[in-house]
């Protein structure tokens, strides 16, 4: 079985630090974050960004603040870009604004759905401009499907020479709105992607260790961290280093070895 890709989600977009005093807000709080992890297992860091009322934005120049530190501090890990839609405005401009830095990987939601308290829109036109944009930039896109239309549509943009293949997706499971985090439904997305895909599962909430635990023992690849689950178990604050201990530890029980950024960069056709 393929090694084990483990993905850092640090912040997201929802969790403050009055829901979390771990939640990572700062450029700083945020490397740290990363560099702890990545010498835990991670070799993936998907990045959000906080401006400073630590509300999230897709500002070019913060993202870029925690790249240039992450190569000043030559920490060894997979920079994916979140251009994710609640960071502010709505436009390929601003959410696209940061493509153009040095970095392996950007996520790209290929469809809209609901959040719990907003719509997570994304238009065919805007879809299709951030996805030009990270070709000709050299940027992996992460495919974010919160639905299975979005594998389909993905699938579209492929043939029509928009994406190209292999595919990459994040499967986003148990948002409320979209898509519920069951074992029945990860099997239907897994079955319904495009062939020579590679995967990886997102779980918010009560479905995160058991469709992450799944995830792995099937061949898949896993995220994890503070975006995705803001508690380690009821009643106790999650730290992200503490989550990906835990997914290491699943790792090694079900026999599957952990990826470094070099593999990562061969199993995701980097």
């Amino acid at each position: 079985m393929e090694k084990l890709i483990i993905t850092l989600a640090h912040t997201g977009n929802v969790p403050t630090k009055e829901m979390n005093p771990n939640t990572p807000v700062t450029t700083r709080e945020i490397v740290d974050n990363i560099k702890a992890c990545a010498e835990l297992g991670a070799s993936v860091a998907h990045i959000h960004v906080r401006d400073d009322q630590q509300k999230p934005t897709s500002d070019r120049g913060l993202f870029e603040q925690v790249i240039n530190l992450l190569e000043i501090e030559k920490v060894n890990v997979i920079r994916q870009l979140s251009t994710g839609a609640r960071g502010g405005e709505n436009t390929v401009e601003w959410r696209g604004q940061m493509l153009d830095l040095n970095v392996q990987m950007a996520s790209l939601s290929t469809g809209s759905s609901n959040f719990p308290s907003s719509v997570n829109a994304n238009s065919p036109e805007l879809v299709e401009a951030l996805a030009s944009k990270m070709l000709q930039n050299g940027i992996k896109p992460e495919i974010e499907a919160f639905d299975l239309a979005m594998i389909s549509n993905a699938n579209f943009l492929m043939k029509r020479g928009i994406l190209k293949g292999p595919l990459h997706f994040n499967l986003v499971m148990n948002v409320p709105g979209s898509i519920t985090g069951t074992p029945k439904n990860l099997m239907y997305m897994v079955d319904s992607l495009p062939e020579g895909s590679t995967w990886s599962v997102t779980a918010v909430g009560k479905s995160h260790v058991p469709l992450l635990t799944m995830a792995i023992a099937m061949g898949g690849h896993v995220r994890t961290g503070l975006e995705d689950v803001v508690e380690f178990e009821k009643g106790v604050p999650a730290s992200n280093p503490m989550l990906v201990e835990r997914i290491v530890k699943i790792a090694n029980a079900v026999g599957r070895k952990i990826a470094t950024p070099e593999d990562v960069v061969r199993i995701l056709s980097l």
